[in-house]
């Protein structure tokens, strides 16, 4: 099977043209690919498949081999590796998610390309559509006791479930390995969840960390970058453009509140191909 290794603010995933390879069990390969000591290495495995209501479909699994419904950071990459090997020529393309289908805008530099804005959509705030098992609507700055701590949080969906909360301490010295999977498997969050720890810099840059469910942490996450913006203006904190320092570099997210879009604009890379026997 030939393979593409690929990140995005360094959120990397083995990429696989599903227009030429046959994968029987993406579950179980996603968990082979991911295994940084036995496998290739990376959060995930991402499909790029033929689609009948848009010009590609992206199908993303987890570490662990769960599927996810959306990745921001991945989503760029599928661009990125459509115009870059051949498959497109277009600069605006649309993919086909579990949370939808997205459109995105390409920028080209010298033939390959450099930057992807994407088109994220409606940010879902109905507590049972994120999901989640808070009252209220939207679920802003609300407690949640973890380990004997009370946090404060505020939950969005961006496809797939997020919770977001603000610190006054330093997210880069969290404990995230022993905090990160209590938040994952609370029983607030019946389809698990993703949780972003942010601190807010000034009302135009937030530093983020985040624990994905069913791949730990990440050093970057797109719709969790996403959702923790739009967290940071629904508790009056943030601008409604913000650029957002991650792990793996930074990502620049607009909520525009008029039309209720999101747009998250960040850069995609290869890192290497490859070929291995399945």
């Amino acid at each position: 099977m030939k393979f593409t290794k690929m990140q995005g603010c360094g959120n990397d995933y083995v990429y696989v043209n599903g227009f030429v390879e046959k994968i029987d069990n993406p579950e179980e390969l996603s968990r082979i690919v991911s295994d940084r000591h036995f496998g290739i290495g990376s959060d995930g495995l991402i499909l790029i498949n033929p689609s009948k209501v848009a010009d590609f479909e992206m199908a993303m699994y987890n570490a662990d081999g769960s599927r996810s419904e959306m990745c921001g950071n991945g989503i760029r990459c599928v661009a990125k590796y459509v115009y870059d090997y051949g498959l497109t020529d277009k600069t605006t393309i649309t993919i086909e998610t579990l949370a939808g289908i997205k459109t995105l805008q390409l920028t080209v530099e010298n033939g390959k390309v450099s930057l992807v804005r994407v088109n994220m959509g409606a940010p879902i705030l109905a507590p049972e559509e994120i999901p989640c098992g808070f009252s209220g609507n939207p679920v802003v700055g609300v407690p949640l006791t973890i380990s004997d701590k009370e946090y404060k949080v505020t939950c969005v969906s961006m496809g797939n479930p997020h919770c977001v909360t603000f610190l006054e301490e330093d997210v880069r010295k969290l404990d995230l390995p022993v905090i990160g999977p209590v938040f994952e498997n609370h029983k607030m969050f019946p389809k698990r969840v993703n949780t972003e720890f942010a601190n807010v810099l000034d009302r135009a840059h937030l530093r983020m960390r985040v624990w994905e469910r069913g791949s730990g942490e990440t050093l970057a996450c797109g719709t969790g970058t996403c959702a923790t913006v739009v967290a940071s203006i629904l508790n009056g904190l943030t601008d409604d453009t913000v650029d957002v320092e991650l792990l793996g570099g930074h990502l620049l997210i607009e909520w525009d509140r008029q039309e209720n879009v999101v747009y998250m604009t960040g850069p995609a890379t290869v890192v290497f191909d490859g070929e291995i026997t399945i």
